[in-house]
């Protein structure tokens, strides 16, 4: 894992290469000696958004010019994957170093676990504003952690290895980790159990539970789908289909996330952390296009397709969620290839009948540069999930809405008396951007924990 807190230091006047930025870069040029506009010239430097001109000073010295990329997180991540190692520090020209600090600390994580790092010294930025640097520092680990669960091949991260990583939050924070599995599993979580049914012993599925915080404090359940490979069931995917399934438990990457920040923030919460761990596979045991599946709920589900099998996992967990009665539940799930078509990979749908809840999550993405939109729980599809012979159907013919009509199956199962929103994240960069290269990660991260911060944080 990188270590981000070599890269993110207080400025206490040691030395580093200074970083100007140009906004302007008209009156920039024009404020600048002949030979540092002769050097602009001769590198084609011109100011825009993203690049830069390293400007020598008196004898081995020099410092940068920069153009920001924009003004948000990803600001500085460009640079920070261009310049030599080093340190350095921003010209005070009144901008807070916080926001951009972030994409400098992302550019600089690699994935390292099967192959060596290809730059291994750091660029350091110094800020001076050294309180920020706890939240920078854990906004870039949450970050990172989503990638690399996401980036880890499915035979290093079956649900065995989702428990162990529950497992590690839990002792470092002196959370109570819960495991259910086996019989107790088929008996108390049937869908959970169906859907893992077909693995191997060592892939068996569970339902994770985690649980922190005073009692007193209200109630928080953060779930994530972690169906850890999803090869469609009997409902086989083609090839292509499966190529990147291994990032179809990106939802419990973002929930055990989520729930890191809350315990390293030390929020007044009393979390409830749930993260149904199954391998969607193929063998003697698999469940079969036509079942019908009970519920922890005590609806019965006619399973239309076993590869729409997210929402079932989900659909158990949420039922125990609201046994706790908490006053909010969010859902992360990479759910539905029909919210890719809708938003493309950047922009995850949210789904909340609270509208509240969907105000300050929308307001939060776009102040943390973390988007969501908001699709419609549309009461008049909710008939697509008729079945002939079960309370409802878990996939509706004809494909019509399909990211809505699993957000309305989830709805079935939601607790009534809590806010509730679910968020359908690809978990997936399928090409590189500054500070996010190609690969894992987290959507709506940074957004769900300003929301959680805005709502229960201390003053």
């Amino acid at each position: 894992m990188t270590d981000f807190a070599a890269l993110l230091q207080p400025d206490r006047g040691q030395p580093a290469r200074a970083i100007e930025l140009v906004s302007d870069f008209a009156a920039w040029l024009a404020h600048q000696p002949a030979r540092t506009r002769a050097l602009a010239a001769m590198h084609r430097f011109e100011g825009k958004p993203g690049t830069h001109l390293l400007i020598p000073d008196e004898g081995e010295h020099w410092h940068v010019a920069y153009a920001p990329d924009g003004t948000g997180p990803w600001s500085l991540a460009k640079l920070a994957a261009a310049l030599p190692p080093g340190t350095y520090r921003l010209f005070d020209d009144g901008r807070p170093v916080a926001p951009a600090a972030l994409g400098w600390l992302l550019a600089q994580h690699r994935f390292t676990r099967y192959r060596k790092a290809e730059d291994g010294e750091p660029r350091i930025l110094l800020t001076p504003d050294p309180a920020r640097i706890a939240e920078t520092l854990a906004l870039a680990q949450a970050t990172a952690t989503v990638r690399d669960l996401v980036d880890t091949p499915a035979s290093d991260m079956g649900p065995a290895h989702l428990e162990t990583a529950a497992e590690g939050l839990a002792r470092r924070h002196d959370a109570t980790l819960t495991v259910t599995r086996g019989d107790a599993l088929a008996q108390g979580y049937p869908m959970i159990h169906a859907v893992g049914a077909a693995a191997t012993r060592e892939r068996a599925p569970r339902l994770i539970e985690l649980a922190w915080g005073d009692a007193a404090h209200p109630r928080v359940a953060i779930i994530g789908k972690g169906v850890c490979f999803d090869t469609g069931g009997l409902d086989l995917k083609p090839s292509a289909g499966m190529r990147l399934m291994k990032k179809d438990m990106g939802g419990a990457a973002h929930a055990l996330a989520l729930a890191g920040l809350i315990m390293d923030g030390g929020l007044p919460v009393r979390l409830h952390l749930l993260i149904p761990a199954v391998e969607n596979a193929i063998g003697p045991a698999a469940f079969r296009p036509g079942d019908v599946l009970r519920t922890r709920a005590g609806l019965t589900v006619e399973n239309t397709n076993t590869d729409a099998e997210g929402r079932l996992v989900l659909g158990d967990a949420l039922t125990r969620a609201g046994e706790e009665r908490p006053e909010l539940v969010l859902d992360f799930a990479t759910l539905t290839g029909a919210a890719r078509v809708a938003l493309g990979p950047d922009l995850p749908p949210l789904f909340t009948d609270d509208e509240a809840l969907a105000a300050d999550l929308l307001a939060a993405g776009v102040a943390q540069d973390d988007p969501v939109w908001r699709l419609p729980l549309w009461d008049g599809y909710d008939d697509m999930l008729k079945s002939d012979v079960a309370d409802l159907v878990n996939a509706p013919d004809g494909g019509f809405a399909g990211a809505i009509t699993a957000a309305l199956f989830l709805r079935r199962f939601a607790p009534k008396d809590a806010a509730w929103a679910h968020l359908d994240v690809f978990a997936w960069r399928p090409s590189a951007k500054p500070g996010r290269p190609k690969g894992g990660e987290a959507y709506a991260l940074r957004a769900a924990w300003a929301v959680l911060k805005q709502r229960y944080g201390r003053p």
